[in-house]
């Protein structure tokens, strides 16, 4: 009696020393594995579609989370991802990411009109800058200012980029430019014809009531005209009395 009992209890210990080792080296391995889970594959300059079809044959849901505007990446590609490569996920887990976009548009203010310098701050507003600066000579916008801008105002253009512009050189050099004599007195037109390097031409005379005696009341080339050589401008001045100019002429 004593003999079978001893033996069942061999028999029992040897069964229970077979499990602990199946259980030791077999169930508890696979237990800490599934639970560990696998290290987290490493999807970051990737395109996100691409990187979503890599987590999926992993286990994992890919999601996009954020984006950032940046020239810096290739637009559309991974730049940041959670949990990190190489960390321990467990399968069925989100993977979130984070996606480079191209750099953020902004629209190019109107610089036509404005000095070079006004230009150049209105464009670092915006977080743009002067690309190209061309010059021209222009008769009909100051020495300075912008007479032409690539791209044009309202356009959208990349943060960062630059803006080609053309500034006036003002009056072309050896040409002349018509002063505006309207009003003035007879005297201080034939001045400031002079210092514009013109000539005085004929001077006519017109009955007018509404005006000073003996001022300007039309000219024979529009102001702002630019000449190539010094031509005469003739001049209509106003006076009270016809009668007024035939007594200078007899006086005379």
């Amino acid at each position: 009696m004593m003999g079978k009992i001893a033996k069942y209890i061999g028999i029992l210990g040897a069964l229970s020393v077979i499990i602990i080792i199946i259980i030791d080296n077999i169930v508890m391995p696979a237990y800490v594995r599934h639970r560990e889970g696998r290290y987290m594959v490493n999807v970051i300059n990737k395109s996100a579609e691409y990187a979503k079809k890599v987590l999926r044959s992993e286990g994992y849901k890919g999601l996009v989370s954020d984006t950032i505007h940046s020239s810096a990446y290739i637009p559309g590609t991974v730049v940041d991802q959670y949990p990190a490569p190489n960390m321990r996920v467990k399968k069925g887990r989100t993977v979130r990411l984070k996606i480079a976009l191209g750099e953020k548009m902004v629209t190019v203010p109107d610089l036509v009109g404005r000095s070079q310098r006004s230009a150049e701050l209105g464009l670092s507003q915006v977080g743009l800058e002067i690309d190209t600066v061309y010059r021209e000579y222009n008769s009909d916008v100051p020495f300075g200012n912008v007479t032409w801008q690539y791209p044009k105002g309202g356009d959208q253009l990349n943060r960062g980029m630059g803006v080609h512009i053309t500034t006036s050189l003002g009056v072309p050099p050896n040409f002349f430019q018509v002063p505006n004599v309207f009003g003035l007195s007879k005297k201080k037109a034939i001045d400031e014809l002079e210092k514009s390097g013109l000539k005085l031409g004929k001077i006519y005379y017109r009955q007018n009531e509404d005006l000073i005696p003996f001022t300007v009341l039309d000219q024979s080339v529009l102001s702002g005209t630019v000449l190539e050589e010094p031509s005469p401008v003739d001049l209509t001045i106003s006076v009270l009395d016809m009668q007024d100019i035939f007594n200078q002429i007899i006086d005379k």
